[in-house]
This record gives C-alpha cells, structure tokens and sequence, in this order.
C-alpha cells in the first residue's frame, strides 16, 4: 500500500498538516503552485478534502487562493517580514507584560527550566535544539498570559514566519544576543514588573527581525 495515503476515516485537518509540514519543510517552496489532481492522487483521497484543507491553509496565510488560476504557497517579501515582526513585537510584548502580572512562584521555575535548556543548548552549539526550546519558552509565556486570542493570533504569524528560508539563529552572534535578551525578561518576570517585561520581549523580537535581515543582506550580496 502506498505509504503516501491517508486512511478514509481522516478528515482535512490531517491533509492540512501534511501540506503544512510540506510548506514548512520548503518541499513546496514560496511560489509553488499546487497541483490539486497529483496530491490527491498522492494522498488517496477525493479533490473535496484537499479543497477544504487549501481552505484551512490560506485562512492561516500559508496559501493563497487564487480566482480561475489555482493555488499557490505564499510568498513572502522583506516588507512582509518586517510588518509581522511588528505586530509579532507588540503582541508577545502584550503577553509578557501579562505574564510579568500573573506568574506564580511554579510558572517562574517552569520558565527558568525552558531557559536553561537554551543555555545548555547554546554551550553545544545546537542551533536546532535552541529553537525547539526557544518555542517551548515563548508558548509558556502565552499560556501564563492565558489570553486566547492573543496565542491564536501570535500562532499564525508564526507560522507564516516559517515561510522565510531564513533562520535569524543563523546570524552571526544572535544566539548570545537571544541568550541575554531572554535574561532580561526572566528578570523582569521575577521582579514581577509588567512595563519591563513588556520592553524586554519587544526589544527581543525586534532583534529577531533585524537579524533575519542581516542573512538577507548578506545573501543578496553573495548572489
């Protein structure tokens, strides 16, 4: 059986995150065109699901549905970036300064847990690692604010973020620069000071920007 297809009893949900895992993975690259027919020939399953899962991806800007001509992955731009990275500054900044608020002594502790995992992951140069625990740290901020609306939405910026072929870790010197930035906001959490930890996780985000925007740079000129 072709390891390819999805069982009956799956609904589009499962054909989005294959298709989302796809987009993220840059198998289907900024730009590309999906071939409905082929990848429902891939998956095993009629055009209906792939069209509701197409539905999913676009309200989540990872699409874009395009009258008569088909679809297509999004493609991102520099100014794209930098409009995200500005709502993403003020948004996270939101949730800091909730969770500067509303952290008891065991949110405290939890978060110092996911930072010292960044601290041992940047000691072994694991750049991977680094990200992986950086979510996690940033989801426990969202889920110490307990805004809903605010983690939905910071939720699909990031994952358009993940559109980018770029990865601001990459940048010379931003994991230390990441590393400092996120001990100021720990300070700031356990000092419970909501305008501090606020500036903190803006500032931090903004640093993100600016280093996506050194690899670009730099790429270009290499090109």
């Amino acid at each position: 059986m072709n390891g390819n297809r999805i069982a009956p009893l799956a609904l589009y949900q499962e054909v989005a995150e294959r298709l989302r895992e796809r987009i993220f993975a840059h198998d289907l690259p900024q730009g590309a065109w999906i071939d409905e027919q082929a990848v429902a020939e891939q998956y095993g399953i009629s055009r209906t699901p792939l069209r509701e899962a197409l539905k999913v991806l676009a309200s989540e800007g990872l699409v874009t549905l395009k009258p008569r001509r088909g679809c297509y992955v999004t493609e991102i731009s520099e100014r794209d970036l930098d409009e995200i990275f500005s709502v993403m500054a003020l948004l996270e900044g939101q949730c800091a300064a909730d969770t500067a608020r509303k952290a008891g002594s065991g949110d405290l502790r939890a978060l110092q847990a996911l930072h010292d995992k960044l601290e041992a992951a940047a000691e072994r140069g694991d750049i991977e690692g680094f990200f992986e625990s950086n979510q996690l740290f940033h989801a426990k901020v969202q889920e110490i604010a307990d805004n809903r609306w605010l983690e939905q939405v910071i939720g699909d910026l990031r994952k358009v973020i993940k559109l980018s072929r770029h990865h601001s870790l990459f940048s010379e010197g931003r994991l230390e620069q990441s590393l400092i930035e996120h001990r100021l906001i720990l300070a700031a959490f356990a000092a419970h000071d909501p305008e501090q930890a606020e500036q903190r996780m803006r500032e931090h985000i903004t640093s993100g920007r600016k280093a996506l925007a050194r690899i670009a740079a730099a790429r270009s000129e290499a090109a």
